[in-house]
Order: structure tokens, then sequence, then C-alpha cells
């Protein structure tokens, strides 16, 4: 799987794609709010010093769906919210305090600054909630636009810390910038996660429909269970029933779709290993880090003239029971950038875990998927820096261009990501090391072993989740 490609192919792969498929309900009916203006937000030193000293704990999928199945009554909806609002400031107010222990004159780069900003607003948009509880159903609803005006927020972080890095490269060195980068982006993982969940659990719920039919005059029945109100295996942005061989199909025609289109070759995909496997997880995750290991595999693959090589998928679910060999057992704050190392400042993880958030359960269920090519494999000099999110064989010039979207005519354009309605930079050494954020983010990973000359295995490990109480 070489990581230097022809740049005529590499522009290819690097085309925009359309956006996969989402989650149901999550903008449903949900009218999306105007971006703000964040560089006027105003939020106390002092608060966010306070906030900033709290520690921070991993969130895990059982966390997610601890409300139960959608529709939520109105206690859940309110327990949903209040949860939201317990963890999201802390979390927020840490990302302001890794940017401000930033070097000087990188925070001042408009990019970064602008990036820092956001952060600002957004935590004084939660800044009035602080001191009370999300009690009514008018309260929700206004707590959900301010989540939903948080999403938006930060919607473009990715590319626009992008930008603000590589125009400040001068002054802080590839490996700090890996390193930051890999906290902040883990941690803007959870951050928008536990925001869109609870967008999702709002749309897919009726308290808030009742509340809208009684001030119309009209009344229906909302009750869960109501024939209205259909099946579904989603709770929030979590699919219940998600299966891998159907991601794995989905984003095959994907890519191949792009390597037919330009070369007139699409390289085939046998799946191998249990195909009816389902587990709880995050379909946009999953799609994100599929996505990325197939458009490497396709790549290496279609340059080495391998095509007619099938890529070899085998889908191994771990067994009832049992713990992946190595496995942690638990996740830790660094999966999720939770410890600002970074930005040398080290949170007291001594202190006792909040009793809101509860570790990884050695009997979680999860699955690995093994990803097998015949592209030649990885160069030994290219190896060591797979997971440097600065790695790329675009130069500056191109690089610059991709994100202004100068480049879109050469193929080197910003590649919309299906993780969370964030962007991938294509061509920017972005993909893999931040689809590996999202495997180890709930307790996965991803293990790359190179033949080089001969082919590449990649094994991505995931944890979902077990049986969600109330779901039946």
């Amino acid at each position: 799987m070489p990581l230097l490609q022809r740049p005529a192919l590499r522009a290819a792969l690097a085309r925009p794609v359309a956006r996969q498929r989402e989650c149901p309900n999550l903008h449903l009916g949900f009218q999306r709010p105007q971006r703000s203006n964040s560089s006027t937000a105003k939020v106390p030193d002092d608060y966010i010093a306070e906030l900033a000293c709290k520690p921070l704990h991993p969130l895990t999928l059982a966390d997610l769906v601890r409300h139960g199945r959608p529709p939520l009554c109105k206690d859940a909806l309110l327990k949903s919210a209040n949860f939201t609002l317990d963890i999201l400031p802390a979390r927020l107010a840490h990302r302001i305090q890794s940017l401000r222990n930033l070097p000087f004159i990188v925070v001042s780069n408009p990019h970064v600054s602008k990036i820092h900003n956001n952060y600002l607003h957004s935590l004084s948009t939660l800044q009035p909630w602080a001191e009370k509880h999300v009690d009514t159903l008018e309260d929700e609803v206004k707590f959900t636009q301010a989540m939903a005006d948080l999403v938006q927020t930060h919607a473009d972080t990715i590319t626009i810390l992008a930008r603000g890095f590589l125009e400040a490269r001068k002054y802080i060195s590839a490996r700090e910038v890996t390193n930051y980068l890999d906290e902040h982006l883990r941690a803007r993982i959870g951050t928008r996660l536990i925001a869109e969940q609870h967008i999702a659990l709002h749309m897919s719920s009726q308290p808030h429909n009742e509340l809208a039919s009684s001030d119309s005059g009209n009344s229906q029945n909302t009750e869960a269970g109501h024939p209205h109100n259909p099946y579904s295996s989603y709770i929030g942005a979590i699919d219940t029933e998600l299966c891998p061989a159907s991601v794995i199909r989905h984003c095959e025609g994907v890519v191949s779709d792009i390597c037919e289109l330009k070369y007139g070759v699409r390289p085939t995909v046998n799946i191998n290993g249990d195909a009816n496997y389902t587990f709880a997880h995050i379909p946009m995750h999953l799609e994100y880090i599929i996505t990325e290991l197939l458009k490497n595999a396709f790549r290496s693959t279609i340059e080495r003239g391998m095509e007619r090589e099938p890529i070899e998928i085998t889908i191994a679910p771990l067994p009832e029971g049992a713990t992946p060999e190595g496995d942690k057992r638990m996740i830790s704050n660094a999966d999720q950038g939770n410890i600002d190392q970074a930005s040398h400042e080290i949170t007291d993880t001594e202190k006792p875990a909040s009793s809101m958030i509860r570790p990884l359960e050695e009997t979680t269920p999860g699955v690995t998927i093994r990803i097998r090519d015949r592209g030649g494999g990885i160069s030994p000099e290219n190896y060591a820096h797979i997971w440097d999110y600065s790695f790329t064989t675009f130069n500056d010039e191109e690089a610059v261009d991709s994100l202004s979207g100068a480049g879109a005519g050469s193929g080197i354009s910003a590649f919309n990501s299906i993780a969370g309605g964030g962007s991938s930079i294509a061509g920017l050494g972005y993909g893999l090391p931040l689809g590996r954020a999202y495997a180890e983010y709930f307790g996965g990973g991803i293990a790359v072993q190179s033949l080089w000359g001969w082919g590449t295995d990649v094994y991505l490990s995931l944890r979902g989740v077990g049986k969600v109480e109330g779901t039946g």
C-alpha cells in the first residue's frame, strides 16, 4: 500500500465524494442554525480556568444509549439533555486552554485563532445553562437549538486547523503538529458526538411535539409504541444492528465508482467470515474508516497493476465473553484526547471517575475486520510516518491550493468526509491517522502489517455495546 502515488491516480481518489448516509432523524424537521459571529463571544477567563481544571473521563457507547430506545418519554429526554449539559462545558474549556497553550505565534494565525473563537462562542452559549438544569420541555427545545448551533459552528474545524498549521509550520515542528492534532481531533470526536446524540434523540422523540401540538390547539397520540412510530435500530446516532458487511459494500461502491470513472478499472472485493454479523456502533465513524482504508487499498492495487487480484476482507466477530489479545479493557483518556499532553497541560486523572461515565465492560462485543491487498506494501522509509497527520506526498503549494479550493481542477481538493459532518483533507496526510482516532475512541484500533514488494494487511478492531436497557 505505497503512500507515493502517481499524480493522476491520487488526484482522482482525492475528488470530493458525495456525503454518505446519515442516521435518520438527525436533522429532520430541525432548522439548521445560522453560523454565529463567534469572534464577539465573551467568557470570563476564571470560568474557563475552573472548567479546564476538571478531569475528563472516557465516554463509552453505553453512556450514549443509556436513556433507552426512542421515542423517549419526557423524563428520559430531559435526562439526556442534562447528561449532555453536565459533560460538554468542561470539554470545551479544555480545548480552549489547550489552544492557548500553543506558541503565541501559532495561536496568532487567523485560522487557529478562528478555532479558538469558535470554542469560546460554543462555551458562551452553554454558560447560561451552567447553574441550572433542563427541567421543562421548553428549556429542552432551546437547549437542543444550542446543540445544533455548536455542531454547525465546528463543522469545518479540521479544514481550518489544517490550513492554520500549514501556514504556521515554520514555528512548530511536524511532531508537535501531529501530537496536537491527534489530541485535538480525538477530543472533537467526543464533543461533536455528545451534541449530535442529543439532537438525534430529540428529533426521534415525541414530548416536544406534544408541546407544539398543545400550542397550536391540536392533539395527537404520541406515546412510545404508537403505530406511527415504526421500529428503528437507531438510538440517536448509534445503529444497534450495524452490519459491517453492508457498510463495506457501500464504501466499496463509492471508491470503485471513482476508479472506474477515471481509469476504467474497478478492483473487486471479496468478503469472507461472518457477513451477517451485527453489533452496536456509529455508522458514520465506520464508514469514514472503511472508506479511507479502501481508498488506500484500491489506490495501491491499481498503481501496481494488480486490479485483477481481489481485495480480501475478512469479518471476524469477537467470541462472546472474550477480549481481543492485548486489549486494555478500558477506554483511556489518551484514546479520547482527554489528556492535554500536546499542550503541556496534564489533567488530574487520579480523581474518582464521575458516575455519569462508565468504563468499558470486559464482555463488550466487538469485531475485527482484515483488509488484505496485493498493492506492493509500504516502503520502510514511509512506514514510520503513516500515522503522522502532516505526512503527505503533496508539496506545500498544492496543499494550500487544496485547502483554498483552488486545486479542484487538478483533483487536489477537500474530500468531504462522513464522520459526523466534519471534513477530512485529501492528500494532506489526515485520512489514516484520523481513521485510527475514530477506531480507538471507543476501545478499538487499527494495525498495519506491510510486506514490502507484495501487499498490506490492515486490521481494524471495533468494540460496540452490549444489550441496551429498555430496548428489549
